[in-house]
C-alpha cells in the first residue's frame, strides 16, 4: 500500500498565491471557486493545495510544509530565475520572498520559501543520516553564527537572530573575518524582513568594509553572493 503526503495551506485570496507558483514552474491542475475558493499546484512530484479564507492574515500566518529533494541547489536556482522573470528581482524581504540556500547543523542543505499567503515552504536535500543538531562551536563568534542562523532560517525568528548576532557584534573581541562577514550579511538579511531599513543599510555597509583574502573570499563565496543580492 503506498501513501502521499498533500499539505493543504491557507491564503486570503487565491490569485496571487497562484501566480507566484506558477513562476516557480508549478501548473494549476484543478481549482474551485465555489462553495469554497480552493486550487491544487503541481510541479513534478511537489503538489500543493491551498483554500482561501477572507478574513486570513499573511503576515501573522504560522503555517508551512517541507519538501524533501534529491536537487535542492538546481530547484533554488530554477525558483530564483522564475521569480526574476516574475516579478523584475528576486524578492528576499516581505511577501513573498526566496531565501539563501542554508547548510544546517541537523544534515539538511535548505532553504525557505514564503509565498504571499504567507505560508513557509521548506525545501531541503539531506547531508547525513544523523538529525540530531551538530554541537556549537566553541568560539564566540562562530557560535552566534551557529544559533543566529538556526533562528533566521529553521525557526522563522528573525528577531531572535538580530538579537544574537547584535550581541556578540558588540564584543571587542577580536573578529575572525570570514566569520564576521557571514555575520553581517545574515544581520543586513534579517533587518530586511524585519523592515529596519536603517539597521540593513548599516550591515550592508559593514559587510563592503570587511577585507578578505581569496582564499577566505571562496569560503564565504554563497554568503557574497547574498550580499549582493541584498543591496538591491
Amino acid at each position: 500500500m503506498a501513501e502521499k503526503t498533500i499539505p493543504i495551506l491557507p491564503c486570503r485570496t487565491l490569485q496571487p498565491v497562484l501566480d507566484f507558483y506558477t513562476a516557480l514552474g508549478f501548473e494549476v491542475t484543478y481549482r474551485q471557486k465555489s462553495p469554497n475558493p480552493y486550487a491544487v499546484m503541481e510541479r513534478g512530484g511537489i503538489e500543493l493545495q491551498f483554500f482561501g479564507v477572507k478574513d486570513y492574515g499573511p503576515a501573522a500566518s504560522l503555517s508551512t510544509c517541507y519538501v524533501l529533494t534529491d536537487d535542492v541547489d538546481g530547484l533554488h536556482a530554477a525558483f530564483r530565475t522564475g521569480l526574476k522573470q516574475a516579478y523584475g528581482r528576486i524578492p528576499t524581504r516581505g511577501l513573498p520572498r526566496i531565501g539563501p540556500l542554508s547548510d544546517m547543523s541537523y544534515g539538511v542543505r535548505q532553504f525557505l520559501l514564503s509565498d504571499p499567503g504567507g505560508n513557509c515552504v521548506r525545501v531541503g536535500q539531506p547531508t547525513s543520516d544523523d538529525r540530531h543538531h551538530r554541537r556549537a562551536p566553541e568560539e564566540t563568534f562562530a557560535r552566534a553564527l551557529h544559533h543566529a542562523a538556526l533562528l533566521a532560517d529553521s525557526k522563522e525568528d528573525p528577531a531572535g537572530a538580530a538579537k544574537v548576532v547584535d550581541r556578540v557584534l558588540h564584543l571587542d573581541d577580536e573578529r575572525p573575518t570570514p566569520v564576521l562577514l557571514r555575520l553581517l550579511v545574515l544581520r543586513a538579511d534579517v533587518a530586511g524582513r524585519l523592515g529596519d531599513e536603517r539597521t540593513r543599510a548599516s550591515a550592508l555597509a559593514d559587510a563592503d568594509a570587511v577585507r578578505l583574502t581569496a582564499g577566505e573570499r571562496e569560503s564565504v563565496r554563497e554568503d557574497l553572493e547574498r550580499l549582493e543580492e541584498l543591496r538591491g
